[in-house]
């Protein structure tokens, strides 16, 4: 099964840094993993040289997911040419061209 996750949520670190990304970083998360998406503050999880940042691009180094920002959020909190070299920014639009390019997913998950 393909899933992307979507993550609008305040208890979204949690979720990635002790569940999400060890799983996959260990291949035990169960399903392969298209893509992320982040909105409002969770953009600041692709932003270069924070801790956050540095776990992403190593997630996308080993998986090559995709990892997109909400170009208005990035904008909005001046990060949008700041993100991690494997993220994008984009809008619902971006966001499903670059899914579909992946060959699609099964479900999609917000978190």
């Amino acid at each position: 099964m393909k899933v992307a996750y979507i993550f609008s949520s305040a208890n979204s670190q949690k979720i990635l840094s002790t569940m999400i990304i060890p799983q996959i970083l260990e291949d035990r998360h169960g399903v392969d993993v298209a893509g992320m998406f982040f909105f409002m503050d969770n953009t600041f999880f692709l932003l270069d040289g924070t801790e956050m940042g540095k776990l992403m691009q190593e997630l996308h180094d080993k998986t090559g997911l995709l990892l997109m920002a909400c170009d208005q959020c990035a904008l909005e909190r001046g990060i949008a040419e700041s993100l991690i070299p494997g993220a994008h920014i984009g809008c619902f639009p971006h966001l499903y061209a670059a899914l579909r390019g992946v060959g699609g997913v099964d479900q999609v998950i917000t978190l």
